[in-house]
């Protein structure tokens, strides 16, 4: 299924030319293409670029300088071949809707005008038009799909099903996508920075208890394990029933901790890299730093640099 047909009636035709990948925006569109429309559109029209204004909605707020000023080189050369879209505002005054890559680089090379292709959106239109357009880029890991599959379902009032029909995924694998945002946050960064695969923390999620998470996770980076590898580990580290339904009910009894020291527990789980439990009552209490194995707890010596 290609890109375009993956998009949602009505999505499909607001974007129609400008479904943007990346790849579109460093110019590689034939100019064959230029000039087709779908939907909402009158052709391309010149646009002062002093009249357009950023995508208030646009996932990406970071683009990397040195690219830009490449593109802009390349625009001075062969200028735009793939023309942004927009929404107007007022008679003098547009939204952009995407091509932001293309637009910022026109500023650079001191481009006055350029084309682009007017269409009507409305606010929730825009937003999930920027979302989508950000999900399709093929450059983003696993976390940032996750996150804008989260966006597009609390934002913009998605179920899953409608949400794949969306992004031209099924069901199972959105789920999939959105499972990773119950992982630890130093699994989650690992799997940003392209330390640690989808395959691997897949497997790892399926561990219900986050200290095992951890351990797994750091196993797997130190020994370079593959996910075959990690799957058979998270089997063996997979709890009875009887030792789930015990952490059930010690967690189902257990009082929720105040904010303040939540906040304590992130910080000094984010430290040990493990999760770490502080309980109090207000004057007294205890900090729990648990560990997994003899090495992990040499480990957590290392740390208090009592060794």
């Amino acid at each position: 299924m290609s890109k375009k047909r993956a998009l949602g009636r009505g999505l499909s035709a607001l974007l129609s030319d400008s479904s943007a990948d990346e790849k579109l925006d460093v110019d590689i569109q034939s100019p064959s293409n230029i000039g087709k429309t779908q939907g909402p559109a009158s052709g391309i029209s010149e646009i002062p670029v002093e009249e357009i204004e950023v995508n208030p909605f646009q996932p990406r707020t970071h683009f990397d300088q040195e690219a830009l000023r490449e593109l802009a080189e390349s625009i001075k050369v062969h200028g735009i071949i793939q023309p942004i879209t927009v929404r107007r505002l007022t008679n003098k005054q547009y939204q952009l809707i995407s091509g932001e890559r293309r637009f910022q680089a026109s500023k650079l090379a001191g481009l006055k005008t350029i084309p682009a292709y007017i269409r009507s959106a409305n606010d929730q239109q825009m937003l999930e038009m920027a979302l989508i357009e950000n999900i399709q880029r093929e450059n983003l890991n696993a976390i940032e799909i996750a996150l804008s599959y989260q966006r597009l379902i609390s934002e913009c009032s998605l179920k899953q099903e409608e949400l794949g029909e969306r992004v031209g995924k099924n069901r199972a694998t959105v789920t999939n996508y959105l499972r990773l945002l119950r992982l630890p946050p130093d699994i989650q960064i690992a799997v940003r920075d392209n330390k640690l695969s989808m395959g691997h923390a897949r497997a790892i999620i399926n561990v219900e208890n986050p200290d095992k998470q951890l351990y797994i996770f750091r196993k797997t980076l130190e020994d370079d394990l593959s996910v075959r590898k990690v799957e058979e580990l998270v089997r063996e580290m997979s709890p009875r029933k009887s030792e789930g339904a015990t952490a059930l009910k010690e967690s189902s009894t257990a009082a929720a901790p105040s904010r303040e020291i939540a906040q304590l527990q992130s910080r000094l789980s984010s430290h040990f890299g493990t999760r770490v439990v502080v309980k109090s009552d207000g004057t007294k209490g205890e900090i729990k730093i648990p560990f997994l194995s003899i090495e992990d707890l040499n480990r957590v010596i290392d740390i208090l640099k009592l060794s």
